[in-house]
């Protein structure tokens, strides 16, 4: 997490800090154009954190399969892979304090080498990798760190504009302590010239967070002969940490 992030910080006043308006991106931007039947019509709403959202959900290892972390693997068959470079992604799910959380669920989904998604309605031409599903999970460790296996995911066009083309990324879906603590997010590759110039990047207003969003080639981290490593960390909402001695609550 940048200093710049820590210093633009909102105060904590409930169970979790206050959203950040102006770091996220706004609902409205009409460069891309979903955003124009997706965003709010109406002036937004403010509600206290209801019990469930802040103690719920919990979940444990049991729910992963063997191969959930290895999207290399998990969808081929018995002695074959999928095709493409072979990337490791790593780090940290903090609080806004800098905290790790652990038990934290990550859901991840990609396209494949060619930037093709394995998806009923997908309209790209590259062809699909029998071997690659494109989506796995995992759960954070006692300190909040996280690693899966993959493929580098490829670029692809989409239409939004005459000539608009998505960079390569990976989705992430994070369950933190609370439901106030989800977070959908995408991860971009470091040195992709195509950030820039994507739609869905141009509505980010701060250059420092389209930096937070961009992994970092980790060459100290990588498997020789193998696989490149990416380190990606991720800042959910903090949550307060003190306990009172005869009750739940924060201080």
């Amino acid at each position: 997490m940048s200093e710049n992030r820590l210093s633009n910080r909102k105060p904590e006043t409930g169970a979790f800090f206050q959203r950040d308006r102006e770091w996220h991106p706004q609902g409205y931007t009409p460069w891309y154009k979903t955003s124009v039947l997706r965003s709010p019509q109406k002036a937004l709403l403010s509600l206290d954190n209801t019990i469930s959202e802040i103690t719920g959900p919990v979940f444990g290892h049991n729910i992963l399969g063997e191969l959930d972390h290895d999207l290399i693997h998990n969808f081929a068959k018995p002695g074959e892979s999928a095709i493409g470079p072979r990337i490791i992604v790593y780090g940290r799910v903090l609080d806004e304090r800098g905290k790790g959380v652990p038990g934290a669920l990550l859901e991840f989904w990609q396209a494949n080498a060619g930037g093709r998604y394995r998806h009923k309605k997908e309209g790209y031409i590259a062809p699909l990798d029998p071997n690659f599903g494109g989506c796995g999970r995992t759960i954070t460790d006692e300190d909040g760190g996280y690693a899966f296996r993959t493929i580098q995911p490829g670029p692809y066009p989409w239409p939004n504009g005459p000539n608009d083309w998505r960079p390569a990324h990976i989705h992430f879906s994070v369950f933190g302590h609370g439901f106030a603590q989800r977070l959908i997010t995408q991860m971009y590759f470091e040195g992709d010239p195509l950030i820039p110039l994507c739609p869905i990047v141009k509505t980010i207003n701060d250059p420092v967070a389209i930096s937070d969003l961009t992994a970092v080639l980790d060459m100290g981290a990588t498997k020789p002969m193998d696989s490149r490593a990416y380190k990606f960390d991720i800042v959910l909402r903090g949550r307060r940490s003190t306990l009172f001695e005869n009750r739940m609550e924060g201080n």
